[in-house]
């Protein structure tokens, strides 16, 4: 993301600011207010609360008790410990995806097949994966029937890591395969030329100018582990890790806020990393002035090995959702596996599951349609305004922020901040909640689209003597249409699987999709669960057909 040039002339930057069209400053004025109320304040909330005993008073007592307990030093390590071998596993699993479907000569359709399988998951809500991998590998599970007991626990510490390199796998490979599609693969050919073995080759042509892709999508990997709620609560046992905690502090039978504060707090470590981190990763990735279109070199063993990868992989992430198709349409799994549509019909038979579809869906509408309108009018400052320096730098930080807060301490900070509101226990704080927690991607899509269309086609548009709005609306939204689309698409997707911060949120009116599975889990109804998370994934998949062909048409009348 370019950089603004900053005026610290307290003149300048005020006379800059009021020479901006009076339509970007209301604008930056509204977007300023939202996010300093619904993301500097509950941050802060949580950071205060931390400090405060339950009269009010100033104390370091839950910092001093919580760094000097041995069994929350160990949660951390923990923590960290099973992030990082996941965020590695994912990074290179990831890495070989993208090398193997940019720089091989498999077949087309078979790696729309493999992308397809590897961006499945996206579909499902993290709580999910647990009881999937459970049903697949547990003592009794599918995978286990077929091959034998594993020798060890899926319960905990394993159970973990192979569940969390799943969860993080997709969005990995996104990264990877994002820089793949800009490496030029004519510098293979000049590496052979020159005489390098195949080896050096790999490092100079694929390696080293995607490094700095790599090192994005191990931070990102190990931020989405180190923070999801969902995977922990449903297979870490007794394993407990920050997450956990978090929850069982806030929570629990007894809960402790000041306690609950420290630990949320601590998750923000991780951010403040991953920011340096990310900063720091663009400057490894290589620009070319070029990129080669010309197809991978011939190489039927590094062909052959690929596919056999492909299957290796595909095997394994369908041994582990296909239990989620199976599971609900069976009379009792593993013990009466014959088919049946009773537990299908007994939650739709449930009169409360249509208004909590109804109610998922809405709320995941609501959050993606105003989240898409906030983030649009945030690109628009950053890439087509003339505000100053400093207010574009302002949407670049707000996005980086939130890209960095772990739900559950964005959802902790709602808790502290908007308890006692009107906003409490609706669904409102539900939508204010995923607005925020899902600005960074969009507000990057539309930046990106915005920033390389002409710069000049409002300026245009008013000396034909259109309004502003009416050349935004006329010209640059219908060039952006595609990229609204996938905004909208994002904020939905995400709205419908997350459950991080809305576990502190929702209540028994408000609930959704997601929250009812954790609700169910405490009833071991696993039936029911891989129903409603059937439901969720076909919500998604149907959204995303339904919007990437609205996508392409808009895109066809365009151009």
């Amino acid at each position: 993301m370019p950089t603004a040039t900053l005026s610290f002339s307290p003149g300048s930057i005020w006379n800059a600011f009021r020479r901006s069209r009076r339509e970007y400053k209301i604008a930056f004025a509204a977007i300023v207010i939202l996010l300093a109320a619904a993301l500097v304040y509950p941050v802060a909330a949580v950071l205060g609360q931390s400090f405060l005993t339950d009269s009010g008073a100033f104390t370091l007592t839950h910092w001093t008790d919580m760094l000097a307990r041995p069994a929350f030093r160990e949660m951390v390590a923990r923590s960290f410990w099973v992030s990082g071998l996941a965020a590695l596993g994912s990074t290179v699993l990831a890495f070989l995806s993208a090398y193997g479907l940019v720089f091989t000569n498999i077949p087309g359709r078979l790696k729309r097949v493999v992308q397809i399988v590897l961006l499945l998951p996206l579909f499902l809500p993290s709580i999910t994966y647990g009881f999937a991998v459970i049903y697949s590998f547990g003592r009794m599970g599918l995978v286990s029937q077929l091959i034998g007991a594993l020798p060890f626990s899926i319960y905990g510490f394993w159970g973990l890591l192979i569940t969390n390199i799943l969860y993080t796998l997709p969005p990995a490979f996104l990264v990877m395969m994002s820089a793949f599609m800009y490496v030029d693969r004519r510098f293979v050919i000049v590496s052979r030329v020159m005489g390098d073995k195949p080896l050096r080759t790999f490092y100079m042509t694929a390696v080293r100018p995607t490094l700095g892709a790599s090192l994005s999508a191990f931070v990102l990997a190990f931020f989405l582990a180190f923070t999801d709620f969902g995977i922990p609560v449903s297979i870490a046992g007794q394993y407990t890790v920050i997450a956990t905690e978090l929850y069982s502090t806030m929570m629990g039978a007894i809960p402790n806020f000041g306690e609950g504060a420290v630990i949320a707090i601590s998750m923000l470590v991780p951010s403040a990393a991953a920011v340096i981190l990310l900063k720091r990763a663009d400057r490894l990735n290589f620009r070319y002035n070029r990129i080669s279109t010309e197809p991978p070199m011939k190489n039927r063993v590094r062909d052959a090995g690929f596919l056999v990868f492909f299957a290796a992989i595909a095997l394994l992430m369908l041994s582990v959702f296909l239990v989620i198709f199976i599971v609900p349409f069976v009379e009792s799994w593993p013990y009466q596996p014959w088919p049946t549509m009773r537990h299908v019909k007994e939650i739709f038979t449930d009169g409360s599951i249509l208004p909590l579809y109804l109610r998922s869906v809405g709320v995941a509408l609501a959050s993606a349609a105003i989240g898409t309108a906030v983030a649009f009018a945030a690109a628009m400052i950053r890439a087509r305004s003339n505000m100053p320096g400093w207010c574009r730098t302002a949407m670049d930080g707000f996005a980086m922020l939130t890209s960095t807060l772990p739900g559950m301490v964005l959802g902790v900070g709602f808790l502290f901040a908007f308890s006692g509101t009107f906003l409490q226990n609706t669904i409102w704080i539900l939508i204010l909640a995923n607005l925020v927690h899902f600005l960074s991607t969009p507000y990057i899509m539309a930046t990106t689209a915005l920033s390389k269309m002409n710069a000049s086609w409002e300026t245009t548009g008013i000396l034909m003597g259109d309004s502003w709005f009416k050349s935004v609306r006329r010209i640059v939204v219908p060039n952006a249409r595609a990229t609204l689309v996938e905004m909208f698409q994002t904020y939905f997707v995400n709205s419908m699987v997350t459950i991080s911060a809305i576990v502190f949120l929702a209540g028994s009116r408000t609930m959704v999709l997601t929250t009812r599975i954790k609700e169910l889990q405490y009833y071991e109804r696993f039936d029911a669960i891989f129903v409603l998370s059937v439901l969720i994934f076909l919500t998604n998949v149907v959204a995303k057909v339904v919007l990437d062909r609205l996508a392409k048409t808009k895109s066809k009348k365009g151009d």
